[in-house]
């Protein structure tokens, strides 16, 4: 019986504990922050996030997905902050009424790989649009993410330029992937075939094995990221003060600062702009 009796206090102590502690992890304060593939696959969210979270005590969980879907999940309620980047989309957002305001942050590039074989002769071109003409003529592979993504969007405006219905080759040499940025790339290079991507998640990837960038520096292929604070007054739940403080971070000195500083293999991925 004394065993018993010492064995149910215990039980009783460690449930107690447990939901203490259950608890305190819910008081928590923290934020969502609906984003793009790129802010976290490139490891930028690794570099920043700690430093926001140790000066503020606000926990960031940041749900990654290609910037139309992050749109429509903020435009849903589910997010208190979007941080994405096409920009024209995110500001019929605000308009909409479903942000706050719209700040930008910083920004990269795009930039065209493929094979070093290059049998579509576009190596070494810094005119984006002749380049997709280029690999349209010789019908080589272009792997498309398909998927609405800012980086989606950004390729089939260019692709408007060339005149040339891509989509309309769809499963031919043009192949939408309908997945994420990684995933494509991957593809991309498994079928020797070309892909747009944004430079930071190409600088991050580790499986380039004879890929190459080849199309790069056309102004058409600059890469705006934007920040916005979910409307509270469309979504009573969103966190409006602690999603601000992140916002008011990110826009800051030292936010901008700390963006700057994230590197991979000594390149800088991103550059901030907020200031203009």
């Amino acid at each position: 019986m004394r065993l018993a009796l010492i064995s149910s206090l215990f039980a009783a102590c460690l449930g107690a504990a447990t939901t203490l502690a259950g608890v305190a992890q819910a008081s928590e304060p923290s934020i969502l922050v609906q984003s793009t593939t790129s802010t976290q696959n490139s490891g930028l969210f690794d570099h920043i996030l700690p430093i926001f979270e140790a000066e503020t005590g606000i926990d960031v969980q940041v749900v990654a997905v290609g910037t139309g879907q992050a749109l429509r999940n903020a435009a849903n309620g589910d997010g208190d902050v979007l941080f994405v980047h096409a920009k024209a989309a995110e500001e019929k957002f605000v308009a909409d009424g479903f942000g706050v305001s719209r700040a930008d942050v910083m920004y990269n590039d795009f930039v065209i790989v493929g094979p070093a074989a290059d049998p579509a002769g576009v190596g070494g071109s810094s005119d984006a649009v002749a380049a997709l003409a280029q690999i349209a003529e010789a019908q080589a592979p272009f792997l498309s993410r398909g998927d609405d993504s800012g980086t989606n969007k950004a390729e089939l405006r260019l692709w408007s330029e060339t005149g040339i219905d891509a989509q309309a080759a769809s499963g031919d040499w043009y192949r939408e992937t309908g997945s994420g940025m990684g995933a494509t790339l991957n593809t991309g290079i498994a079928m020797n075939g070309y892909v747009m991507t944004d430079r930071a998640t190409w600088i991050a990837f580790g499986n380039k094995q004879n890929h190459e960038i080849l199309v790069e520096g056309d102004p058409k292929l600059f890469n705006q990221y934007g920040i916005i604070l979910v409307n509270p007054e469309r979504h009573a739940h969103v966190k409006a003060d602690l999603g601000q403080q992140f916002v008011d971070w990110i826009l800051s000195e030292e936010g901008q600062a700390a963006i700057a500083s994230f590197k991979v293999d000594g390149q800088q991925l991103f550059f901030p702009n907020a200031g203009g």
